[in-house]
């Protein structure tokens, strides 16, 4: 255990701030608040993640100064702002994290105002590099549900392989989805 964790947790990912690609991702601050309420209340962002609606200013700051640290104190994952420009353009993060395992999860959602410039694969990539390359991990997933094409169109783009559907594996606010499961591992990694 490293001095900079705290007592009892066994592993956690460097509190890192990544660049690459166009897109910075560090962490959340206080100044999210409105970027993060209005990315989550998005109707498209609402249809494909089970997000707290109504989503409220109270909720995003709750998530930005609880949740957030939370899962990065614990060492259960870690939550980054995507950032072009300067602005939050959405939310990605590394989570479900099994470090015995050596395997993570990687979700995102991506504002309306950063749509159609592929950042959600560009962020994808950079973290799950970081965390196949430099965290320890041996495995990377992202779950998409089967409709969400663009989430699914990221994976790809981040260089994840579609490993096949599981049923009814996730929730969203019309119920049950399917999930397509995506996957990276080490030997994935571009060779430079």
């Amino acid at each position: 255990m490293s001095a900079a964790q705290p007592a009892g947790v066994e592993h956690q990912f460097a509190d890192a701030v990544l660049e690459g690609a166009g897109v910075r991702l560090s962490p959340l601050g206080p100044g999210d608040v409105d970027d993060v309420t209005a990315g989550c209340r998005d109707e498209l962002t609402q249809r494909w993640l089970p997000l707290p609606s109504p989503y409220t200013h109270d909720v995003a700051r709750a998530f930005i100064e609880d949740i957030a640290p939370g899962m990065h104190a614990s060492g259960a994952g870690i939550v980054r702002r995507i950032e072009v420009g300067g602005r939050l353009c959405g939310v990605i993060d590394l989570k479900k994290t099994d470090w015995r395992a050596r395997t993570t999860e990687i979700g995102y959602w991506v504002a309306p105002w950063g749509r159609g410039r592929g950042l959600a694969g560009r962020a994808s990539k950079l973290l799950a590099d970081w965390a196949l390359s430099e965290q320890g991990m041996a495995r990377v997933v992202i779950h998409c549900a089967v409709g969400n094409m663009s989430s699914q169109r990221a994976a790809v783009s981040a260089g994840f392989t579609r490993e096949g559907v599981a049923r009814s594996a996730g929730i969203v606010h019309a119920g049950r989805v399917d999930l397509v499961v995506f996957g990276k591992v080490s030997s994935d990694l571009d060779v430079a």
